[in-house]
């Protein structure tokens, strides 16, 4: 029988879950659509996410939440874009809201009979209070309740759930605790702890790299000095300094890959990698920023754009999921997804019907290998308003982009996303009907927000 996941209170069933399987999402922070070998990286080394891909299904067409940080993991947590989803900005104000106005995956996992937890950095706002995370359904939180503090891998605190942990060396961008270090630490424990258990697990491991400040151990960066030719840059803002911006970006990406083998190992050293999915992604394109240009390792890879753009570049990312003996290795999938599809995944994956008012569309039929069972989307919506304000949706055939939201907006940009995925030539004019189309999209897919508006000048 299946439960049903609304916004009352979840009871967890623990007896019910036994059968379930453990799940491990993990967030890289900035990467994009090319830092991969497996999608077209050709000077990073990335071995083992190559191998997870190996073995499991490649997503070339999936979308993150959003184009910066905190909209895209609280679209990925709540499975609504950001034309619903209570936060759609960066910034202190924008947090999930305590209480069953926003439910989240974990909420609904929890009560599935799952232990839950998240480690890194939160992804249920950009400044939230002590154990907030927790209220929002994760039974254990180790990372940054705020994005500004997690811009520094030498930080002198963080939380374990509602409580401080403190780095007394730490400076944010020097000192003696690489927070990666915790970070691996904590995930591998709490594996050790939970991988036998007859309860199943949910694991959001939310890492930061490749965000900048570009810093990585001196192992990583020297896997690069002298393969790549520095290139360095003047203006970091309240980055920490990197003499070699190349060969550090190289080396987190390195260092990130390790980690992921990291955990498929201790999966099989448990014994539970059958019985564990794993999916691998990012939280929107990747960045130019702390020293680094997303154009020297080719970073979006054919796409035009990176963060804070609309443009595929800016939204389209590398994902990749691993079940073994249940996801077909070697799979490659064109199915047209987003994270808000997470949760209605996550949901019939656990046997808990979606909550109401999602936008999302379970992509599990395409995990098993039952395309024709596979639903599919009439659209992806983004809204944005940094850099003048935009919007953008995206078929199966069409993009539309809409700039200069604060100013009434431009006309829109259309592109025959098939035909140009680059999204170089603007066929708007040629096609008057698909225009209008997407203009009612746009009308349809956005909500009024209480915290944040178009500024219309």
């Amino acid at each position: 029988m299946v439960a049903l996941c609304g916004v009352a209170a979840f009871a967890v069933n623990v007896s019910h879950a036994a059968d379930k399987p453990n799940i491990i999402y993990i967030l890289a922070d900035d990467l994009g659509y090319g830092d991969l070998g497996c999608f077209g990286q050709k000077k990073i080394l990335t071995p083992n996410i190559d191998q997870l891909c190996a073995k499991g299904m490649k997503f070339t067409n999936h979308h993150s939440g959003s184009t910066v940080c905190a909209p895209s993991r609280a679209v990925l947590l709540t499975g609504k874009h950001t034309g619903h989803c209570t936060v759609r900005g960066n910034g202190s104000k924008h947090n999930l809201r305590d209480g069953h106005e926003d439910v989240t995956i974990a909420e609904v996992l929890k009560g599935a009979g799952y232990h839950t937890a998240m480690i890194g950095k939160a992804g249920t706002g950009c400044n939230v209070s002590p154990g907030q995370p927790n209220r929002k359904g994760f039974d254990y939180f180790y990372g940054f309740n705020g994005h500004g503090p997690a811009h520094h891998y030498f930080p002198p605190v963080v939380y374990r759930n509602e409580r401080e942990i403190h780095f007394a060396k730490n400076k944010n961008h020097t000192g003696d605790t690489y927070i990666h270090d915790e970070f691996m630490r904590e995930v591998m424990h709490y594996l050790d702890e939970h991988g036998k258990t007859e309860r199943p697990f949910f694991l959001h491991y939310a890492a930061m790299i490749p965000h900048a400040s570009l810093v990585a151990p001196e192992e990583w960066v020297a896997k690069y000095r002298g393969k790549v030719k520095e290139e360095k840059q003047v203006s970091r803002g309240n980055y920490a300094r990197c003499d070699e911006p190349k060969a550090t970006f190289a080396g987190m990406v390195s260092r990130l890959d390790w980690e992921v083998g990291e955990i498929m190992s201790k999966l099989d050293d448990l014994g539970v990698a059958e019985n564990t999915l794993v999916i691998f992604t990012s939280d929107n394109g990747p960045h130019s920023a702390g020293g680094n240009k997303a154009e020297w390792f080719n970073s979006n890879g054919i796409l035009r754009g990176e963060k804070r753009d609309l443009f595929e570049g800016g939204v389209r990312v590398p994902m990749i999921a691993h079940w073994q003996g249940r996801i077909e290795a070697g799979s490659t999938t064109d199915h047209l997804s987003a994270f808000w599809d997470v949760m209605p995944t996550l949901c019939e994956l656990a046997e808990m019907e979606s909550p109401l008012g999602i936008d999302g569309i379970s992509f599990l039929p395409t995990l098993l290998g039952k395309s024709d069972q596979q639903k599919q989307h009439e659209y992806l919506y983004w809204e944005f308003y940094e850099r003048g304000g935009k919007r953008a949706a995206l078929t199966h055939k069409w993009k539309a982009v809409q700039l200069n939201m604060n100013n009434g907006g431009d006309s829109i940009r259309l592109f025959d996303i098939n035909a140009d995925p680059t999204e170089q030539y603007d066929v708007a004019k040629n096609h008057p009907e698909v225009v209008a189309n997407f203009r009612s999209i746009f009308d349809q897919a956005h909500t009024s927000s209480p915290l944040i508006q178009w500024r219309k000048r």
